[in-house]
């Protein structure tokens, strides 16, 4: 998870500002931190729905 997280954090240029390559890496981890939210908050239905479909994960759209 660590990794996937720091991925996704950003990173400023040399003079310190975010460039636009991290303010669209911003994007994409307000999107990531939705869908675990979202994946906590439903977990056990989740649960229920993998008990007949092993392995069935819900669709990280990015």
């Amino acid at each position: 998870m660590y990794i996937a997280f720091s991925a996704l954090s950003p990173q400023p240029d040399n003079n310190g500002r975010p460039d636009n390559k991290c303010l669209a890496n911003s994007e994409a981890l307000l999107r990531f931190k939705a869908y675990v939210a979202a994946c906590e908050k439903y977990r056990h239905e989740i649960a229920a729905i993998q008990k007949y479909m092993p392995g069935w994960k819900p669709l990280f759209n990015r």
